[in-house]
């Protein structure tokens, strides 16, 4: 990425195959680090992206870095515990295939997903959004696709939810944030361990 040092994540359940292609994909600015999660890696990768159109929303209404943060953490959390139910190991989603690309994905000015979060807190409606992309915002459809598997394995993801509600079905962002701010009170983290 224009030269600067960078890291990803290569997944398979073959630790031989692993092996043998790190170094090759590996240069002096490019590390590549293992999975043996491939679940998790594939939830990390696609799930980030909805919670970067929340994060995009966040920046579209103006609010600061205090409310970014909770929602990049109640996003990772909410990642976490969807991965969880669907296979993945928990300890995958604290690494770069959850944490960091969650991350970096919230906070890029490139990030096509969170540009269309900024585009919906303006305003816009989503078949506008698409139609003036040229690029896929993958979070569009990974949206539709983990709330319809929330919903039929009973699994809470409450800024999936909301996320879904404005694109699907004319939720105003204003509204979804005080819908996520009077929600039930609980734990931080109970759920995990039940």
């Amino acid at each position: 990425a224009n030269d600067l040092p960078s890291v990803s994540v290569a997944a398979s359940y073959n630790k031989k195959i692993l092996k043998y292609i790190q170094p090759i994909l590996s240069t002096d600015k490019f590390r590549v680090y293992t999975n043996i999660d491939v679940i998790g890696v594939e939830i990390g990768g696609a799930v980030k992206n909805i919670i970067a159109i929340a994060s995009g929303i966040s920046d579209g209404l103006g609010y600061g870095a205090n409310t970014k943060a909770s929602l990049i953490t109640r996003g990772l959390y909410e990642l976490t515990k969807f991965g969880i139910k669907l296979g993945a190991n928990s300890i995958t989603f604290s690494g770069v295939a959850g944490m960091g690309d969650l991350i970096a994905t919230c906070i890029s000015k490139n990030s096509r997903n969170r540009g269309v979060g900024e585009r919906l807190a303006a305003g816009e409606k989503i078949d506008e959004i698409m139609g003036s992309m040229y690029m896929v915002a993958e979070g569009i459809k990974t949206t539709e696709a983990v709330y319809d598997i929330s919903k039929k394995m009973n699994i809470e993801v409450p800024i999936t939810e909301c996320i879904y509600e404005i694109i699907y079905k004319d939720l105003s962002p204003l509204d979804s944030v005080n819908k996520l701010m009077k929600r039930k009170f609980k734990s931080e983290v109970e759920d995990l361990f039940k």
